[in-house]
């Protein structure tokens, strides 16, 4: 979702992450998904200047709360998206929001894989209030 919203500066990723800057959602990541994070976007593929990279990192990094996962998976069809269901399991999230769903199983123990339009939908009602 994090890399998506800064690709598009719409749609529903962008949305989701606007939600999490204003305190609306919780964004729980590692440390390494941080790292991750910013290693992707800063990809000349993507365009993104420096100091707007920067300046976006450390707004998600303050906004976010971090844990560290005590365990290892290898659950996911890709090893490389096991860190995040590690870090969805620590922080017992109620969502791991994803672009790809097809990667990982619909759901990891109490948390529920989805992506940003099924968020936002789901929760809609909730920030109405």
């Amino acid at each position: 979702m994090v890399v998506s919203a800064h690709i598009k500066t719409e749609g529903f990723e962008r949305h989701a992450l606007d939600l999490v800057l204003a305190g609306k959602l919780q964004l729980v990541a590692s440390e390494a998904i941080l790292a991750e994070y910013a290693r992707v976007l800063a990809r000349p593929k993507f365009s993104i200047a420096r100091k707007r990279l920067a300046r976006s990192m450390g707004l998600i990094r303050k906004s976010a709360q971090i844990v560290s996962p005590s365990r290892r998976l290898t659950i996911a069809h890709d090893p490389a998206d096991n860190q995040f269901l590690e870090c969805a399991e620590a922080a017992r999230a109620d969502y791991l929001v994803t672009g790809n769903k097809r990667h990982f199983p619909p759901r990891w123990r109490q948390t529920s894989v989805v992506n940003a339009r099924e968020l936002i939908e789901w929760i809609a009602a909730d920030l109405r209030r």
